[in-house]
């Protein structure tokens, strides 16, 4: 026999967003009664593996620029009220001390992501926010002018609702598409979830020599018609099959199929320097063989796959051999190769996903629905995804901590 469970606020999810909603509600009014309503057997499952296991929390340059989605420009309003100083006070009131790297990341003092999760757990402790794990949600219904949430076990009424459980990226950690269902239900329309933050998956005749190579790059995405979208610089990391890495995570938010990426493997050289280089080399190994052209420019798998793509493919030939064109080519291929976009890869090595309500359904002042009263929405249950560096973690708790100081 179910138990019925009466509240004045149910938040459906215990992650990010859904734990610092609850807070964000007690602390506002501490007599108002809240439950999160959690599937895990424990909340914060995903928040635990955030930045390798040190939770980059934010970052100290929040701005629009670094989302995307169409929540994205109301998504100003909310980053007015809690900017990454709010944030940080905010979090070192619940007794978590950060720092910030060079890059603009903050993370925990300690470093361990375990103790971003502990401070919410206790926050919620003291405020008496009730807590169910391992609940599964068989319904949510409008009832009246209340919500009524149904679990294999438990009925919850509640006067107000959230919905804090987050996208389908990382499946394992709990990633799901039950947010959409719950929505659609409720009369919200909803873009499709897709994978985000991944590696890109590309043709290439020489990826599957390059696995497990790591080097720094400048990429660049183009469009299916040779048109600039993104430019990032950072660490590439090369699978059998696709493009991994910070800054290719960050190309992901806007690939579609045929869009194409360049790598740039030595974007501080300019061409002419590269040649002189190249002929250098030329002259220095000219008893050795073309596989070794590249010897102090480039990892030797790396330097052997352009001369792959440029041509130079035999490498019996001795350096003093090579031609003014092959050096050209070599040159080209080394600041321009180019690797054609299959698709992201799947969900499950996804950080984040694109996809969501639609922004314009929501008030981005109270995170409030615009189609159903009292209805919240916070987190990566809203079309609003952001690059890799504490951008979307910012957002979870800053929607978060909106839609409960309107509860």
């Amino acid at each position: 026999m179910q138990k019925s469970n009466n509240y004045d606020a149910v938040i459906i999810g215990g992650g990010a967003s859904g734990l610092m909603c609850a807070i964000s509600a007690k602390q506002k009014n501490k007599n108002i009664s809240v439950a999160i309503i959690e599937k895990n057997d424990r909340v914060g499952k995903k928040l635990l593996s955030t930045g390798n296991g040190r939770c980059n929390l934010t970052h100290n340059n929040i701005t629009i620029e670094n989302y995307c989605g169409s929540f994205k420009n109301q998504s100003n309003i909310v980053f007015e009220k809690y900017n990454t100083k709010k944030l940080l006070d905010i979090f070192k009131n619940l007794g978590l001390l950060t720092f910030c790297d060079n890059d603009g990341r903050y993370y925990p003092l300690c470093k361990q992501a375990s103790a971003v999760l502990d401070v919410l757990r206790f926050a919620c402790d003291r405020l008496n926010v009730e807590i169910f794990c391992g609940e599964n949600i068989r319904s949510i219904r409008k009832n009246g002018n209340n919500f009524s949430v149904k679990t294999d076990g438990n009925e919850f009424d509640a006067k107000k609702l959230v919905i804090a459980n987050g996208s389908k990226a990382a499946p394992k950690l709990g990633g799901n598409s039950s947010s959409a269902d719950y929505l659609k239900n409720l009369g919200h329309s909803f873009i499709p979830f897709s994978p985000a933050l991944c590696p890109i998956k590309v043709k290439s005749d020489v990826i599957k020599s390059l696995k497990g190579i790591r080097a720094t790059a400048k990429a660049v995405l183009f469009d299916k018609n040779g048109k600039f979208v993104k430019e990032e610089i950072g660490e590439v990391q090369f699978t059998d099959n696709s493009l991994s890495g910070i800054c290719i995570f960050n190309l992901s938010l806007y690939t579609k199929k045929d869009f194409l990426i360049s790598l740039d493997f030595l974007p501080d050289i300019t061409d002419r320097e590269l040649n002189s280089l190249l002929y250098n080399n030329k002259k220095l190994f000219s008893d050795l063989t073309i596989d070794n052209l590249l010897t102090g420019i480039l990892q030797k798998r790396l330097g052997q796959a352009v001369l792959k793509e440029s041509k130079v493919t035999d490498f019996s030939r001795k350096c003093s051999t090579i031609s003014d064109s092959d050096i050209e080519n070599i040159v080209r291929i080394i600041k321009n190769m180019r690797f054609p976009v299959i698709e992201n890869c799947g969900f499950e090595q996804a950080q984040c996903a694109l996809g969501g309500v639609n922004g314009c359904e929501i008030d981005e002042k109270t995170m409030q629905s615009k189609i159903v009263k009292n209805l919240y929405i916070c987190g990566e249950a809203i079309d609003i995804c952001g690059e890799c560096g504490g951008y979307n973690l910012h957002f979870a708790f800053a929607s978060g901590l909106t839609a409960g100081e309107n509860l």
